[in-house]
Formats: C-alpha cells, structure tokens, sequence
C-alpha cells in the first residue's frame, strides 16, 4: 500500500483532475480518504463518479450527490459504466474543473482512482472504445499504472486500486466486504451475508421479503440467512442448513441487482455513525 499511494502520489502532480470511482451504493464507505487528502495537498480538483447507480437507489444517490456538490473543488455525478451515454459525459464534466487546460499545448491530463472493484477498468475501456484494462469482478485486477490517449486534447491515467491501510469502522469493512471490494480471503462470507442482512431487513425489507417470498417481521441477519438457506435449498449432505452457500446466494443476489436498487447508506446514516463512533472514544 505504501508503494502504491507513493506511486499514485507521484503520478497525481502531473495531472490535473482526479476522477475518483466510488460504488453508489456506498460512497462514504467506498470513498478512499488518502485519495481525497493527496488531491487536497496538490490542491487538485475532483469528478466523483457514483458507479453502479443503476443498481443504488435513486433517491439516496441524489442525496449524496448533494453532499459532495457542497464541497469545494468537487463536481459529483451518478454513472452506470455499461451506459454509453453516462460514459460519453465524462471529459466534459472534467474540463469543468480545469476549464484553463485546453488544446495541444495544455492537454487536459485526468487520473483514474478508487478502490477495488468499483468499476474503473469498465469505464477506462468504455472511455477508450475499445479493451485496454482487464475486468472481473474481484477486486486488484488492475495491477500498473498506464497512461492513454483520449483525444481532443486529453489524456488519462489508469490506476491500481487502492485501499488505505486500516479500515478504521466495521461497518465501512462490512458494507465493502458485501460489494466486493475486499476479496473473500480476508472475511467469512456468513458474517458479511447476515451483516448486510440487518441493512436490508432495516431499509428494504419489502424487498427482501418479495425476493425469497418470507415473512420477514422479527428476522435478524442470521435468521436471514436461514430463511434463505431453506428456499433455495442450500443443505449439507445428511441435513442441515448449508448457510456458507446460502450466505454466496444472498451477496450474488445483492451484488448483481436480484434484490433491487439498493443503497447500504445515506448521508445522514454515515453521519450518524461517525457521530456515534467518535462518541464512543470520548467515552
């Protein structure tokens, strides 16, 4: 992590507009602060992508678009990577924070970042029209830098992805773990699956009741994924639920759409919980 933030730091002062990629249905979560404090240090300007906003909500994604258009020096906008129109938007919003930066003489210089699997090498190709990041869903499939081409004046910096060292709340590894954006060797699928079990039984129960067709009145997240377990018949050889494979089928579920458009916060939960965090270490 720290050569990567070294080379992103070193990459960052010779361009002019940071294009930070975040998950719509998490942006505080998904949001890396060493990104946000070495483009503040350069004093560069930055285009938040809200990626994935056709699979979030709507509503709160307008919400957070309002937050982080309060903020000095950011332009937010809600994009789905898959949509040709979204992508096409970009390198005019861009030039928005950089108007000064025209023509062969001052070429538009963009750089591409965010943390795993938040969709970036997607749009660099969607960018580009043709193939030139390799995609999966699993997070550090981008391994280098490489910078391209756009035309019309611009060029654009194409980074790893890039986690901060320590995920300081368990809600923010949680909600992250649940999206994909820290690959599963480095959590219990059981506990992210019944974790997000207790956002959505929170915030979109009726969604979650229409998807399996359960009762879901004082369901917890473990009992959740029981529920789950025994609807889609996931049971080990000789009985008993299978709740490893039930917990696969629920976060597949989430992760592709199955359930809905899904937000995990809002502007005012995430307050909410930083408030009660820093609450607790006064404590």
């Amino acid at each position: 992590m720290n050569s990567a933030r070294r080379a992103f730091a070193d990459a960052l002062a010779a361009n002019d507009v940071v294009i930070e990629v975040m998950d719509a249905r998490l942006p505080g979560a998904s949001g890396n602060p060493m990104i946000e404090e070495l483009r503040r240090f350069r004093n560069r300007p930055c285009l938040k992508l809200l990626n994935k906003a056709d699979l979030a909500d709507p509503q709160v994604t307008r919400a957070w678009m309002e937050y982080f258009n309060a903020q000095p020096g950011v332009l937010a906008v809600a994009v789905s990577a898959h949509q040709s129109g979204d992508v096409r938007r970009i390198p005019a919003l861009a030039r928005q924070l950089a108007p000064h930066r025209v023509g062969a003489e001052k070429p538009l210089r963009m750089i591409l970042a965010g943390i795993p699997n938040v969709g970036k090498s997607t749009l660099m190709n969607a960018l580009l029209k043709r193939r030139v990041a390799k995609v999966g869903d699993e997070p550090a499939v981008t391994k280098g830098q490489q910078t391209l081409d756009l035309g019309s004046g611009m060029t654009l910096t194409d980074t790893p992805g890039l986690m901060w060292p320590k995920i300081e709340h368990d809600a923010d590894g949680f909600m992250l773990a649940a999206s994909h954006a820290i690959g599963r060797n480095a959590v219990i699928d059981e506990e992210v699956a019944a974790n997000l079990g207790l956002i959505l039984l929170a915030r979109y129960p009726a969604l979650v009741a229409v998807r399996y067709g359960i009762g879901v009145a004082g369901l917890d997240g473990q009992g959740l994924l029981e529920c789950v377990a025994r609807r889609r018949g996931c049971m080990r050889k000789g009985g008993g639920l299978d709740l490893e494979k039930a917990a696969n089928v629920f976060l597949t579920d989430y992760r592709t759409g199955m359930l809905g458009r899904i937000s995990l916060e809002t502007p005012e939960s995430r307050q909410r919980m930083l408030a009660a965090v820093a609450e607790g270490e006064r404590i």
